[in-house]
């Protein structure tokens, strides 16, 4: 039974064993559910109009189907969906940070940054799904090996604050030999500004002088970065 074929204002109770989503997973596994029937699993139960499915797929519907949009939404956000009050938000909304955190766990500590794409990988997990611009240090020894991400700042839409004395601290107090910058911009535009520009470049010179090396600058939109280390900018 497809989720398209669920029928509506329907209890889930009064559907086929097979076709509800938590006797689904016990009988078939997590993999087999769609992701309509997992949000729905998140939901509990529906309203008299409506079941948790049919509430799951109007949330569904309203981000494309797109659960990195669907990581973008906030608490209150989701407390506008008709049959979605504050607990059950709070819910939807930690299995969004759970995922998020799982990506993001699975970075190996011991990992050696070769290139941006490497620094990138490691650093999406703290950028993507936000809705407002946030600052981060990534942190290596000498040999270019991962030592931590460092949250510098967090800022609204249109951008953040990146205090030099805070990025050099964070490196020094983990006898760090070079960083790695990054932030995002919400608007999916890749491509940096004349701030980020002029930025980087003291950021760069402040470094010499403290004989921490900026390596590189990552501007992350969405699912994809922009270097300026690789087009030359720093």
């Amino acid at each position: 039974m497809k989720s398209d074929d669920y029928p509506k204002k329907m209890s889930i109770k009064s559907w086929a064993e097979d076709d509800r989503p938590r006797e689904k997973m016990l009988q078939k596994g997590r993999a087999v559910l769609t992701d309509v029937e997992l949000v729905a699993i998140l939901i509990g139960s529906g309203t008299p109009s409506e079941s948790a499915v049919d509430i799951s797929k109007r949330i569904l519907a309203s981000v494309s189907n797109d659960l990195n949009k669907l990581g973008r939404l906030t608490i209150r956000d989701l407390m506008k969906f008709n049959g979605i009050g504050q607990a059950r938000a709070i819910a939807i909304s930690s299995a969004m940070e759970l995922g998020r955190r799982r990506k993001e766990s699975q970075t190996n500590a011991e990992a050696k940054i070769t290139s941006s794409k490497d620094a990138f990988e490691i650093l999406l997990p703290h950028l993507s799904d936000l809705n407002h611009e946030e600052f981060f240090a990534l942190l290596l020894n000498r040999s270019n090996r991962f030592i931590e991400v460092v949250k510098i700042s967090q800022g609204g839409v249109a951008g953040t604050v990146a205090d030099t004395k805070i990025i050099f601290k964070a490196a020094i107090d983990r006898l760090a030999s070079s960083v790695i910058l990054a932030h995002n911009h919400p608007s999916g535009n890749r491509n940096p500004s004349q701030a980020d520009l002029k930025l980087t470049k003291g950021l760069v010179e402040a470094g010499k002088l403290l004989e921490v090396s900026v390596l590189d600058h990552l501007i992350i939109a969405d699912k994809s970065y922009f270097s300026l280390a690789d087009e030359g900018l720093m």
